[in-house]
Formats: C-alpha cells, structure tokens, sequence
C-alpha cells in the first residue's frame, strides 16, 4: 500500500532521530533501517532523506563526521547532539498527543 506522502513526511524527522538515539549511521544505513524497523511501511528515497538530515543538522539536532567504512572508502556518518536528544523528547510527547487525538476521533486503540 502506498502511504499519501503528506501522512508520511509529519514523522519522518522524529523517526530520523529515534534511530540516530539508537547508533551514529550513514544515510544508506537510515533508510534500510527505517525500512526494516517499520516492516517496510517507510521507505524513504535518497533524495527525500539527505535534505532531512541536512535540516536537522542546520538545526543543531544531528552532526555529520566521516569515517572509514568497512569497504575502506571514507563514509559520513550522522550522530544526534544534545539539542536533537531533547528535540526528539519535546517532539515525541507531541506526536504522542497527536495520535492519541486521531485514534479518539477514529474510535482506535489509545497508545500511551
């Protein structure tokens, strides 16, 4: 199923910076997990993640650095900051509250 591009962009960067909480990753590394984390319900293209992380990064929320990856090139990888760690809180209770909201109206399941 096709998820409509405007339900899936509202979490995305909330979703960007739950997995870096997790570990520092390098963008390929993101999106197969984000992949693999929501059974394949999101799978984000490149050149819908870098312009994300490019945001947070302008934002102060994440930071770039390159390493040497396995395959012996140079890698940039991406590592949540002090400012993202407490955007991603503030921004997870609000989501929170949000799906709360829906689910009432919907007559869903209440998480949380």
């Amino acid at each position: 199923m096709l998820m409509d591009k405007k339900l899936m962009s509202v979490g995305t960067s909330l979703m960007v910076l739950k997995l870096l909480k997790e570990k520092d990753m390098y963008g390929y590394q993101i999106i197969k997990e984000l992949e693999e984390q929501s059974e394949q319900v999101f799978s984000l293209k490149e050149g819908t993640l870098y312009p994300i992380l490019h945001n947070l990064e302008v934002q102060g929320a994440i930071e770039s650095y390159e390493q040497v990856a396995e395959n012996k090139r140079m890698r940039k990888y991406y590592r949540i900051t002090e400012v993202g760690s407490n955007m991603f809180e503030e921004k997870n209770k609000e989501w929170q509250l949000y799906q709360r909201g829906i689910n009432k109206v919907l007559g869903g399941v209440t998480f949380g």
